[in-house]
């Protein structure tokens, strides 16, 4: 019910308050140039629509991204890169604002069945695992659980930070599950029916829980890889989690599908007045059921009279604790709706906090491989030229952008979605489900593009050191095969002691 009335107002104030030609997009005469600024003229753009004709690069998408040995890669071997062509067979989907509608705020009922983990975090909160099970009429997870014998990949999905779970998270389930991926969603507190246990709420860029459910899925499966996918502002979470971990983030490969990259101007005014309003309310319709518990350490009445998504970000987390706490001795960590309070009272309290939670802030310590998925008419985001940082993705190796003319926000739908999904995870190109959004398609490809990228290099460097071996004659031979195998890259062992970490009793699960 409350997906259905987020819809209604979301259609109801963008048809009220939005001109003409933001539902249909702009028409532009063949003539007139379409900003190749962002798409054809710069030094780190690698078309992936180069190898076709006129008409099919003018649709498809362009990879922006500093050239590579992963990058060409990437353009020889994924295919559903080259094949995005938006579908227009419904004209009250063709514009980016009700493509967007219909893809993040309209109900879905999905055929995907989930099993909920509940994880007790170190300081007693609770965050949700849902766990993605079989499609109805299919044979494969069968089990109610998922074994931690398994070798499936993890594909572990970060919906948007304002804790919808959109059409979009649940088709993205579909067809991982049709690939062979184990899809689990990661729940923040109080989001999508997760109690909260303790008066205090997940900033906007901690990736603390994150990290111990990360920890927790690698116990469960030890002998799978993890990959992971940010949905729109869950973008900015996964972005601070691989910023912070670097190395140590056990993630082989990650992809943002439209993400929002400078979030705090994006808080601050990046938004149409209605989009807004209908976010703040929905914010506000799942943190009124806790308002007498947050009342204990948060002046609740402000917070719930804010009209802004930065009024009500600085009222969780930026706000003077209540007095009523303030007799207590524990520390202003655990009593306020988030950490650091103490900063946040201080001068510069909404500086302050975003320079702890903008998602680049420790862009440069992120080591795997990450595939940013934008449209350049993306009504939630905003214009290209002032909320895309390009320079990032022309001087970073491990970003990639891959840019398209349209598609809204979340709703890459393409013409082709009815034919060929992407290539399984392990093998050759499959047929995927029909309707699969192109974006879906690209960031499986991708996933499996770049796992047999480095399966490639490692094969290469082995053979390097076999021949090293081998070289000093037959007693060189005889050395090697006695050498440890450690010469050989690994997937990381988990450098932490998870039983020390976690006591599992106090995980339950409904």
């Amino acid at each position: 019910m409350l997906g259905w009335l987020v819809a209604v107002c979301c259609v109801i104030l963008g048809a009220l308050l939005w001109p003409r030609s933001r539902y249909f997009g702009p028409r532009r005469s063949p003539s007139e140039p379409s900003e190749p600024s962002l798409l054809t003229e710069r030094p780190g753009v690698m078309s992936a629509g180069d190898r076709g004709g006129p008409e099919e690069t003018a649709t498809t998408a362009a990879l922006i991204c500093k050239p590579s040995a992963l990058a060409n890669y990437l353009l020889k071997h994924c295919r559903t890169f080259t094949g995005y062509s938006p579908g227009v067979a419904w004209t009250w989907r063709a514009g980016a604002v009700l493509r967007s509608v219909y893809d993040t705020c309209w109900p879905y009922s999905s055929p995907v069945r989930f099993v909920r983990d509940h994880l007790q975090l170190a300081d007693d909160g609770l965050v949700a695992l849902d766990w993605a099970l079989a499609l109805s009429g299919t044979s494969c997870h069968k089990r109610r659980r998922t074994s931690s014998t398994s070798t499936s990949p993890v594909l572990l999905i970060i919906p948007n930070s304002f804790g919808k779970i959109t059409r979009n998270v649940l088709k993205l389930c579909e067809a991982a599950l049709s690939q062979g991926y184990l899809p689990v969603v990661f729940n923040r507190r109080s989001h999508n029916g997760t109690p909260l246990t303790t008066v205090k709420l997940q900033q906007f860029g901690d990736p603390g829980d994150l990290r111990e459910a990360v920890r927790y899925i690698r116990y469960r499966q030890p002998a799978g890889r993890l990959y992971a996918a940010g949905e729109s502002t869950g973008s900015g979470l996964l972005l601070s989690y691989l910023g912070e971990c670097g190395s140590s983030s056990y993630v082989t490969a990650a992809v943002c599908l439209s993400p929002v990259f400078r979030c705090q101007s994006w808080f601050e005014g990046g938004l149409p007045r209605a989009v807004q309003w209908a976010l703040v309310l929905y914010q506000k319709m799942g943190l009124s059921r806790y308002r007498t518990a947050l009342g204990e350490a948060l002046h609740a009445d402000s917070l719930f009279s804010s009209s802004s998504l930065r009024g009500l970000e600085e009222g969780l987390f930026c706000q003077t604790p209540n007095k009523t706490t303030t007799t207590t001795t524990t520390t202003t960590t655990t009593t306020a709706a988030g950490t650091a309070t103490g900063a946040c009272n201080a001068s510069g309290a909404w500086e302050a906090y975003w320079e702890r939670n903008e998602p680049l802030r420790d862009v440069d310590e992120v080591a795997i491989p990450v595939l940013s998925i934008c449209a350049r008419d993306d009504p939630v985001r905003g214009h290209p030229r002032s909320t895309l940082p390009l320079e990032l993705f022309e001087a970073n190796p491990h970003f990639f952008l891959l840019l398209t003319e349209h598609g809204g926000h979340c709703g890459f739908q393409s013409a082709r979605s009815e034919g060929a999904g992407p290539a399984p995870p392990g093998g050759g190109p499959g047929d995927g489900l029909p309707g699969t959004s192109w974006s879906h398609g690209a960031l499986l490809e991708f996933f499996r593009a770049t796992t047999d990228f480095f399966a490639a290099e490692d094969r290469a460097k082995q053979l390097a050191a076999r021949r090293r071996g081998l070289g000093g004659g037959a007693s060189g031979g005889r050395a090697f095969r006695h050498r440890s195998i450690s010469t050989c890259k690994r997937v990381p062992a988990c450098s932490h002691n998870i039983h020390a970490i976690y006591s599992w009793q106090r995980s339950y699960t409904r």
